[in-house]
């Protein structure tokens, strides 16, 4: 028999049954892992495939830097590329400064170079240093009376004019990271580190950015800061170093001008690090479009007026107290000025029967500031750029592609800074004077002519020893044989035009003279000049009155009457179309008209050149036209005038010649001048008593090939170095 029923132990079946509920929950747990899992697996899978899928649409670089779905910290961006080293001694304490310095960048493993300012091209190579990604420090001394040392005499001249020329711009070198630690000392307390500042402030006009606030060394041991001018730069190579470290990591950008008294937000420590592609790292690569202030220095003075901050912005209330200073600064000067004033028009009322001088103290302020050489009470003298251009073996201007003007030894004066005009496209915002009649004390052309040569030649002596300026340009440069009367104003204005004209003539200069249509029996009594321009910016009365902005009621007669008088002339006319986009180019029939009233030798047509914003005009960069835009105008208006065709083109200046037939002979073009048989004439001329005169087409010289429309050097001389250099990298910018 088997054993019985109640031998069986049937407790661990018992013991299940009533801990079941347990083991019913052990199972869910189970199940519930197993479908959490199944579901991370398909996850992954499908990412997986996501990314293969995308794999072909991310372009390599980016792929690079992916791992796992995060960014990748192995491979930065570069922030800082190397570090160059720009010095200018008189002494040699900069140039052992600048060794100090560069042994210090050396540790960080960085590239350094140091170089010379009297061998550095601040035309050529100071724009690259935008995109090289370069810190730069400049070590500049100040010199006699606040002066730059010789070395650095022409790199500081360009950087000044570069600034306050509104053709290069408030972002020209924006990109650009650089330091300035001047040397000086403070005894000469007008002048103490004036070259520092200055070229410290000059940079930042033009867009670069600060690293760090300008350091200033003290010769002078009882004012310098750590006791000798040593210790002063070793504390801010101490600094610079530090912010190259801040730099290298891509904490932080360099200062935007908007700190405290040199305590930049560059300098503070413990800043998080910045994932590379985040918000906030493209904000700090970003320079604020708002205007920037120039970091306070530790002297805390700037020189310029422009440089404080504008009161109706945003001040800080602990910065109050001294704009308030300076105001009132500004206002016991203005007293003062105005008293000194008062007394200067007594003194000419007395002198001169009421009359008084067109320069006044703040006119003359102004100009000067813009680079004039003022004479006298109302004339003014400029060194053109072209003049540089032309120094230095580089292009000249369109009248050198046109007439054979030798840019480097012309002279642009004016006898006369008043106008009768107030064109939205003037050069000087109107700071000159206007008027419509002589209403001045009057100088004597003997004198004008002088001092403007005299001044001339000065500012062609700053050139001696520059770098590229050519030995025999410069020689030829101190020899005016060109005089430009078309520097700003209404020369035709002056009294004695005529005399001045003559002494020109004497002294062998040829003369280009430009009006601007308002006075058509001065342009009647005119003795002959080399070549008479009338500005023709509108061919109707309401496209003119809104563009010239004439001070006569009956500008447009006077306007007509002006064309009708250079139709009388028999020496070589031109009519300058200045183009301002969507105000005058649609008007072809009507300057066809005007073309037939004045029968001008020659056409002018230039695109405006846009002078920056200002409250005295609405115009702006879309006011510009294109190249190509000028060339399809000129065509288009060569169409309706028979008697002309385009004879030359200067593609850098946006501007074209039409010449009239009777100067294109046996199918070659003679618009150049031969300015010797011109001095020939005019002196026959002069010896009749006016009896003997002589037309346009008795002075005329060979245009050479280069100069013609659609030659492949467009306007460019080949000899000129610049256009060497434009067939070899295409690039023409700058010229």
């Amino acid at each position: 028999m088997g054993p019985s029923l109640d031998s069986w132990d049937f407790s661990p079946l018992i013991s299940l049954w009533i801990n079941r509920f347990y083991i019913y929950l052990g199972f869910a747990f189970a199940i519930s892992l197993w479908i959490c899992f199944q579901i991370a697996i398909r996850k992954q899978l499908f990412i997986f495939k996501d990314k293969n899928s995308q794999k072909k649409s991310v372009p390599k670089a980016t792929r690079d830097l992916m791992t796992n779905g995060y960014i990748s910290h192995q491979k930065k961006e570069v922030f800082v590329s190397g570090v160059k080293i720009f010095y200018g001694s008189q002494t040699g304490t900069a140039k052992k400064f600048a060794a100090v310095l560069a042994e210090a960048v050396t540790s960080l493993d960085l590239p350094v170079a140091i170089i010379n300012l009297k061998d550095y091209d601040p035309d050529d190579n100071l724009v690259e240093e935008v995109t090289s990604k370069s810190v730069c420090a400049f070590l500049v001394a100040t010199y006699t009376d606040g002066r730059p040392t010789e070395s650095t005499e022409w790199f500081c001249k360009w950087l000044e004019e570069a600034a306050s020329d509104f053709r290069f711009g408030k972002t020209y070198l924006k990109g650009m990271k650089y330091a300035v630690f001047g040397l000086g000392n403070s005894v000469y307390v007008g002048h103490f580190n004036k070259v520092g500042k200055n070229v410290d402030k000059w940079l930042w006009t033009l867009g670069a950015h600060r690293v760090m606030t300008r350091g200033e060394g003290d010769c002078n041991v009882v004012n310098s800061k750590h006791g000798s001018i040593e210790a002063d730069f070793r504390a801010w190579k101490t600094k610079f170093v530090f912010q190259l470290q801040v730099l290298l990591k891509g904490e932080k950008k360099s200062c935007d001008g908007n700190c405290k008294k040199g305590k930049c937000e560059s300098h503070q420590h413990g800043s998080e690090e910045v994932e590379p592609g985040s918000h906030t790292q493209d904000g700090l690569r970003q320079r604020d479009t708002e205007e920037e202030e120039p970091c306070e220095s530790s002297s805390g003075e700037e020189s310029g007026t422009e440089d404080h901050q504008s009161l109706t912005s945003v001040v800080d209330v602990e910065d109050l107290g001294k704009i308030m200073s300076h105001v009132k600064k500004e206002k016991r000067e203005k007293e003062q000025q105005e008293e000194k004033t008062g007394l200067f028009r007594n003194t000419v009322k007395k002198e001169a029967g009421e009359r008084r001088a067109m320069i006044t103290p703040a006119l003359r302020e102004a100009l000067t500031k813009q680079g004039y050489q003022l004479i006298g009470s109302h004339s003014g003298v400029k060194l053109c750029r072209w003049t540089k251009s032309m120094l230095r073996g580089r292009g000249g201007c369109y009248k050198h592609t046109f007439y054979g003007i030798e840019s480097h030894r012309c002279m642009e004066t004016t006898p006369s800074l008043a106008c009768a005009n107030k064109c939205v496209f003037c050069w000087r915002h109107h700071t000159n004077p206007v008027g419509t009649e002589w209403r001045w004390k009057m100088d004597q052309p003997e004198l004008i002519l002088k001092e403007a040569i005299e001044n001339h030649q000065n500012m062609i002596k700053q050139f001696k020893g520059v770098p590229g300026v050519k030995e025999e340009r410069f020689k030829e440069g101190m020899t005016v044989k060109h005089c430009a009367l078309s520097l700003v104003g209404e020369p035709i204005m002056y009294p004695e035009i005529n005399r001045f004209l003559k002494l020109l003539h004497e002294c062998k200069i040829s003369s280009f003279l430009v009006t601007n249509a308002q006075f058509p029996v001065e342009i009647r009594n005119l003795t002959p000049v080399t070549q008479l321009y009338v500005s023709v910016d509108a061919s109707t009365r309401d496209s003119l009155k809104k563009i010239d902005r004439p001070l006569f009621k009956d500008f447009w007669q006077r306007f007509l009457d002006s064309l009708k008088a250079l139709a009388a002339k028999q020496q070589r006319t031109v009519y300058r179309l200045t183009l301002v986009k969507a105000w005058n180019v649609d008007e072809l029939q009507a300057y066809a008209e005007l073309v037939s009233l004045g029968s001008p030798d020659f056409i002018e047509v230039k695109g405006v050149t846009y002078c920056g914003e200002s409250s005295a005009s609405s115009l702006t960069m879309a006011n510009v036209p294109w190249h190509e835009e000028v060339v399809r105008f000129v065509r288009e208006l060569v169409a309706l005038i028979p008697d002309y065709e385009i004879a030359c083109e200067h593609e850098h200046s946006n501007c074209l010649l039409i010449a009239h037939k009777k100067f294109k002979i046996e199918r070659e073009w003679w618009t150049w001048i031969d300015y010797n048989r011109f001095q020939e004439l005019i002196q026959e001329y002069e010896d009749s008593g006016g009896s003997k005169t002589f037309g346009a087409e008795d002075y005329m010289a060979k245009t050479p090939p280069w100069a013609l429309f659609g030659a492949n050097e467009r306007g460019f001389d080949p000899k000129d170095r610049r256009y060497q250099r434009k067939n070899k990298s295409k690039d023409i910018s700058g010229c």
